[in-house]
């Protein structure tokens, strides 16, 4: 065993460094003091991620895109990078691919168009394609986390399984950037199913990560509380590997 994917984000909105509450463009914070969304990255990989994930706000809420900031990315660090955020057709997801990103994350398309995820399983393997499943109160939500797709978490999960996506994208969007604890319930249940999670949203702290890993989870992604510097990616790392059956 690996241990749990412990994944730093880069959230990038018109070339900067920015986190969202709840999604809500409204509710945007800056971090420029960080760097920009290169040197964060870099800043990442230098303190031991392995994997970095990468949103473009932008392409996610239809304003636009950091496509020349996602190549850029791609170049400076040596790590895996994964990219969400508004990848809505087959041929910009496999242009993602052909920019070097290692694996994508799909919402809308995945959930309007489930051809196209069939397709990029074949082109592309199990492990580059994971399937968001943002959700409100366990409901999954698309465009930009704007509109139902009027299907539960759970059946999603069951849905896409059948057809062989092996890693799902999991985020609450009622506490996504809040610092007030992950989702739980929801994440026990789909582990309890057997399913793959890397989940993000609400992580506050060390022992979230703690109890996130034995429920069983793939990995987890740390955005503003990394940002806040309420803890380090090396010590969520750290807890990542102590794990004694590893």
């Amino acid at each position: 065993m690996k241990g749990m994917e412990v994944i730093p984000a880069v959230d990038v909105m018109k070339g900067k460094v920015v986190r969202l509450l709840k999604g809500d463009p409204q509710f945007a914070k800056s971090y420029e003091h960080l760097g920009d969304p290169v040197a964060l990255a870099k800043r990442w990989e230098a303190e031991g991620a392995r994997i970095i994930h990468l949103v473009d706000l932008d392409a996610a809420l239809g304003l636009g895109n950091n496509i020349g900031l996602i190549k850029e990315i791609v170049k400076a660090v040596r790590v895996p990078v994964q990219v969400g955020g508004g990848i809505r057709s087959l041929d910009e997801a496999r242009r993602m691919f052909d920019r070097g990103v290692t694996r994508v994350i799909l919402g809308s398309l995945a959930l309007k168009d489930q051809s196209a995820v069939k397709t990029l399983l074949e082109e592309f393997g199990e492990n580059r394609v994971v399937v968001a499943l943002d959700n409100l109160n366990g409901i999954v939500m698309i465009q930009g986390w704007k509109t139902s797709a009027n299907i539960a978490v759970n059946d999603a999960a069951v849905k896409f399984s059948r057809m062989g996506v092996k890693l799902f994208f999991v985020t609450s969007v009622t506490l996504d950037g809040t610092l007030s604890g992950p989702d739980f319930e929801t994440i026990a249940m789909l582990c309890r199913q057997g399913v793959r999670v890397i989940t993000a949203g609400g992580i506050r702290n060390l022992e979230d990560i703690a109890a996130l890993k034995r429920q069983g989870v793939h990995g987890v992604v740390l955005g503003k509380a990394l940002y806040e510097g309420l803890f380090s990616l090396r010590e969520a790392l750290a807890i990542s590997r102590d794990d004694p059956e590893m």
